[in-house]
């Protein structure tokens, strides 16, 4: 069917219109971004905790902590306006923790972890799991480095950022590789609200590395910047008891890049049978692709500590997603954590404040509702660190 003469727009007035809602777009991310920033500051604020749940966090009990404040090895405790007692941020947490010895950093010769959260669909829950996990271990005392290699740079928003308004490209990965002379990696390495938690972050241009990689190799016929991630990385490794990186959902150049440099696998799969069957895909594009650049590079394929699937998005409550679940746990065995990331509000409505539920000060929706949604999301990252300490000699055998 013809289309009526009247109805087309020039192409001026379509490009206008674009810019509108451009401009309205980033009206919106800054009335959201300036919303979950401190207004005195302009940063977002860490979690802090009551004293009991901080001595918990230490390693040490309520009576311990209030001991060494009275003796002076700790600062005496203030007190609110009402008479309570100030709660601990995640820096005085871990002041406590080396004056307690009690620090969980890894000892030199343990292998840090790296780990990629992954899976080429979108929708699954990576960014999610690859936040929480993030901060899970910043929150534990690890020391952290979460690397944003996805251009939509959803996780780098989380951290209080506009991508595309607040950063350049030197700032991200993308300027790192065209001038690594210049800027060196840890010039772009940037602290974060949580402490002992850093961040590289991305933007939109950082999608430009798919291209310009997959060019580099044609035109120089090897796979060496396959590794460009991996060294980066080993450049300020040793610094980091843990590296998270959230890749895009693909399996593009940047992508492989990233599996190249992890030597642990995390895979988020919805209990739905496209999302599964998509997982078994990415599983054998992730192996044949694996296969591939070990036979053209004459190198050795990564080598995993391991490699965990987490049910993501799930629905307890619907039968379907049970009885997928039971079926994936079947098929992977004791390669998927038996902890599972519920789908919930509260997920949604943190993200809508440009938080994670570990950064809510109180339930959005109800207590009930966010405990059962702290739980899941915990028994997760506690699986995933509990793989990452049988990794590390020191921990004999993963016991925290």
């Amino acid at each position: 069917m013809a289309t009526d003469p009247s109805l087309a727009q020039p192409d001026d007035l379509i490009e206008g219109g674009l810019d509108v809602l451009h401009r309205k777009s980033l009206t919106i991310l800054k009335r959201i971004r300036d919303s979950a920033v401190d207004p005195e500051t302009g940063q977002k604020k860490g979690p802090t905790f009551p004293i009991s749940k901080a001595a918990a966090l230490v390693g040490r009990t309520a009576s311990a902590v209030r001991e060494a404040e009275r003796d002076g090895r700790l600062p005496a405790r203030g007190r609110t306006g009402s008479g309570h007692r100030l709660q601990y941020t995640l820096e005085e947490l871990d002041h406590m923790r080396e004056v307690f010895g009690t620090r969980p950093w890894r000892e030199p010769t343990d292998t840090p972890a790296i780990i990629s959260v992954c899976n080429f669909k979108g929708g699954v829950g990576k960014s999610t799991i690859a936040l929480h996990l993030a901060q899970h271990f910043a929150i534990k005392g690890y020391r952290v480095l979460f690397i944003d290699c996805d251009s939509q740079a959803s996780s780098t928003m989380m951290f209080g950022y506009r991508p595309d308004v607040d950063l350049d490209e030197e700032d991200t990965l993308y300027g790192h590789f065209h001038n690594p002379e210049l800027l060196g990696v840890r010039k772009i390495i940037r602290k974060t609200h949580f402490h002992n938690l850093h961040l590289i972050p991305s933007n939109l241009r950082l999608y430009n590395l798919e291209y310009e990689i997959a060019g580099h190799m044609a035109r120089n016929q090897n796979m060496e910047i396959i590794d460009l991630i991996a060294q980066a990385i080993d450049e300020v490794v040793d610094d980091y008891d843990v590296v998270i990186m959230d890749p895009p959902p693909a399996l593009g150049m940047v992508s492989m890049a990233v599996l190249q440099a992890a030597n642990c696998m995390v895979i988020p799969v919805p209990p739905s049978l496209v999302d599964f069957a998509s997982t078994v895909s990415f599983i054998d594009m992730t192996r044949t692709t694996m296969k591939q650049l070990e036979q053209l590079a004459g190198r050795g394929r990564p080598a995993y500590n391991f490699i965990r699937l987490v049910g993501s998005r799930v629905d307890e409550s619907k039968s379907m997603h049970r009885e997928i679940l039971s079926m994936m746990r079947q098929v992977f065995g004791g390669s998927m954590t038996q902890s599972v990331m519920v789908t919930s509000a509260e997920i949604d409505n943190a993200s809508s404040r440009m938080k994670t539920v570990f950064e809510l000060d109180k339930p959005v929706t109800s207590h009930e509702v966010y405990n059962r949604c702290m739980k899941h999301l915990s028994d997760v990252c506690q699986d995933i660190e509990q793989d990452v300490l049988r990794t590390w000699a020191s921990r004999a055998g993963g016991r925290i």
